[in-house]
């Protein structure tokens, strides 16, 4: 299979048409075996996947040592092959509790240094604070990143998870390259203005949780036991009959797959990519078996009729319960 590329906006580099989230294979979907986390990093690297997205505060640098493990230990042409995107700002306690964010410039090339450290590489390639910090202008954040990127530490700047005037006011005071955001077809919200915007300022989108966190992959069960520490305990889509609503959603869903000879999982993620060759869907894969299923999902094609079929079985805003429990989505520009 050769992988296809996609362009994030008009600032950024060129990307493969899938990226990998590695969030899940340090922290909140339950334990994860790391030499597994490890060979699933290196096959996506064979596999022609060049985007690896993490945060320096997934399990308060863990995941980002992780990927500099697996980035040590790849071939050497699949090591510079590979880009990072990186977020930050986000505050942890020692008991993993959530302190709030820090946008102010020092804090940013704090957070940078520890960074390039833990990865072991010499420079981000896209970098971006995780939620805004009410209490940092936007400009006053973006601002930092742009005096990274003229020396050399950070090669673009993204952003994460805000509106569209948040949008607009980085776009004035530096090149963005792509807004991070959960886009999946149960969550529809940025569809209204957010993309308009960033397609007007020539903004790519990577999207997260195109699977939302597995509960539209076609493998989650009403009845499946979460373990400590698992982020979807917590989420209203999971819980009691928001969870057997979205599932019911699944099952349509599924009748559409077998009629194409594909997974759910391949479906769902073949629909983000069919949104527009500016969205670049990251798969938060942590095994071998499931990033196979989702590269699959690059040589499925949707038909018209398909997207017909699909939008009515899953029209937008069709999933009950909110993606984030109601004191992390207050953190969230709309």
């Amino acid at each position: 299979m050769t992988m296809r590329t996609r362009t994030l906006g008009t600032t950024g580099p060129q990307v493969s048409a899938l990226g990998l989230g590695c969030m899940g294979m340090s922290a909140l979907y339950g334990e994860a075996d790391r030499a597994e986390s490890i060979a699933t990093i290196h096959a996506a690297l064979e596999a022609g996947v060049t985007l690896l997205d993490t945060g320096d505060f997934y399990a308060m640098g863990h995941n980002e040592m992780l990927i500099g493990e697996a980035l040590r230990t790849a071939p050497a042409a699949r090591r510079e092959q590979a880009l990072t995107s990186v977020k930050f700002g986000a505050l942890r306690g020692p008991d993993g509790s959530w302190l709030g964010y820090d946008g102010r410039p020092a804090a940013v090339k704090s957070f940078a240094a520890y960074s390039l450290q833990r990865l072991g590489v010499d420079h981000l390639d896209v970098y971006r604070i995780a939620r805004l910090d009410p209490d940092v202008p936007i400009e006053d954040t973006v601002g930092a990143i742009a005096e990274l990127v003229e020396k050399g530490y950070v090669r673009h700047i993204g952003l994460s998870e805000v509106g569209a005037q948040t949008i607009r006011r980085a776009a004035a005071t530096a090149p963005i390259s792509d807004l991070q955001i959960e886009y999946s077809l149960i969550s529809r919200g940025i569809e209204d203005e957010i993309l308009p915007t960033t397609r007007e300022l020539g903004i790519a989108v990577t999207a997260y949780g195109v699977l939302s966190r597995g509960l539209i992959s076609g493998h989650f069960s009403a009845d499946r036991q979460l373990g400590p520490g698992d982020f979807r305990a917590m989420s209203p889509r999971f819980q009691g009959d928001n969870l057997r609503h979205n599932l019911d959603l699944v099952e349509a869903l599924r009748k559409i797959a077998e009629q194409k000879g594909v997974s759910v999982a391949q479906i769902a993620i073949a629909w983000v990519l069919s949104r527009g060759e500016d969205i670049v869907p990251l798969v938060g894969a942590r095994r071998r078996d499931r990033l196979t299923e989702a590269l699959g999902a690059l040589g499925v094609t949707l038909e018209p009729a398909d997207l017909a079929a699909i939008e009515e079985a899953v029209p937008a805003g069709a999933a009950a319960g909110d993606r984030y429990p109601a004191a992390q989505m207050a953190h969230l520009e709309s």
